[in-house]
């Protein structure tokens, strides 16, 4: 494999997490392939405000180039310079132009030009071209040099090499220990436990299972909901709503509260081995996470000493009983020594970059 590549990035966002779960996954991803000398000019569009809710300036790991998605001669030129890159990846969830980008993407394959497609929600995707046998993108499935999943194990990979991908593999969410990190606590954040999630149709009855239910029945302690979307949302009067949690707050956050519950979407849950960023976000910060339960969570935290799993609000609310400071601290600080030895970026580039060395680039 080359020493530098070149690559071009269409995504939802790298500067901006509004409405944008995977802009903490984009980030630790690209900032690692500079830190081993690759260039990665991330192209993404201006839609859903998130220009205007931003958390970062543009870094100097990555150039980014934002596009108006209702411009064709804006979309043509950032199509246009991409194609001279050495690796150009289309990232699903971009959440315009998807369809058109997947195709062009896929339509610059060159022998010199690797492309990829890189599924941040392989389930979602998955059921999309289950439901619809039609779908334009099964046949460009086996144009891609490579198709890349944050998560889902060996059933996704069997599931994409089934329809036709050359190759399949997950590069799994994972710490980048420069952002996310133990700071001191923060009286905004001082909760028993803290969910930061986005509203979304297929994780809202879950959140109501493992969160809201557990509040109702312990009234005497405090909870803490973050995310955009829950304004409107019945909660229960020991749940206080933050509204949308900047990425600068993340620390604060996962280092103030007792506890901090990861609560999976519906698809990821069934599918597992899908661990979300934002349990090696607060790994990182040494936080005791509570996770609802999914097939392979073990592989990455070990249950009752790094991480604790419950299958249902009981479980929740148990957990919370019996868990003393003292244990929270220390399930917390075992869960970053794991993470910080196993799973950071700096180990998936390695991996990623094992892969590449398959490919034409």
């Amino acid at each position: 494999m080359r020493s530098q590549l070149t690559i071009a990035f269409f995504g939802s966002s790298l500067v901006s997490a509004y409405w944008n779960g995977a802009a903490t996954y984009y980030r630790g991803i690209i900032r690692a392939l500079h830190l081993r000398g690759h260039r990665v000019t991330f192209y993404e569009p201006a839609a859903f405000e998130r220009q205007q809710h931003r958390d970062i300036p543009d870094p100097e790991w990555a150039t980014v180039v934002i596009y108006d998605p209702s411009n064709g001669a804006a979309v043509t030129k950032a199509l246009d310079e991409a194609a001279r890159a050495d690796v150009v990846v289309k990232a699903s969830g971009v959440g315009v132009l998807d369809v058109e980008l997947e195709a062009a993407v896929a339509a610059l394959k060159r022998s010199s030009t690797t492309t990829i497609f890189w599924d941040v929600d392989a389930p979602a995707t998955l059921q999309r071209l289950h439901d619809n046998t039609l779908d334009p993108f099964h046949a460009q499935i086996a144009t891609y040099d490579l198709v890349l999943t944050y998560g889902g194990g060996d059933r996704v990979v069997s599931a994409y090499m089934a329809l036709g991908a050359r190759h399949c593999v997950p590069i799994y969410n994972a710490l980048d220990p420069t952002t996310h990190f133990r700071v001191e606590p923060d009286p905004r954040f001082a909760a028993d436990l803290v969910l930061l999630a986005n509203r979304l149709p297929d994780r809202e009855a879950r959140i109501e299972e493992f969160f809201l239910a557990p509040a109702a029945r312990l009234a005497e302690q405090h909870f803490l909901l973050g995310g955009n979307g829950w304004a409107d949302k019945p909660r229960p009067a020991n749940v206080d709503y933050l509204g949308h949690v900047y990425t600068r707050d993340h620390n604060a956050l996962n280092s103030t509260a007792k506890a901090v519950l990861n609560v999976s979407r519906d698809s990821m849950a069934a599918t597992g081995f899908s661990p979300a960023t934002r349990i090696f976000e607060a790994a990182g910060a040494a936080a005791c996470i509570i996770s609802d339960a999914w097939q392979g969570i073990e592989l990455f935290l070990e249950p009752e000493k790094e991480i604790l799993v419950a299958a249902d609000r009981e479980e929740v609310a148990a957990h919370l009983v019996a868990l003393t400071p003292a244990r929270a601290q220390r399930i917390g600080e075992a869960a970053r020594r794991r993470v910080l030895a196993h799973h950071t970026y700096a180990a998936r580039i390695r991996t990623l970059e094992s892969v590449l060395e398959g490919c034409p680039a």
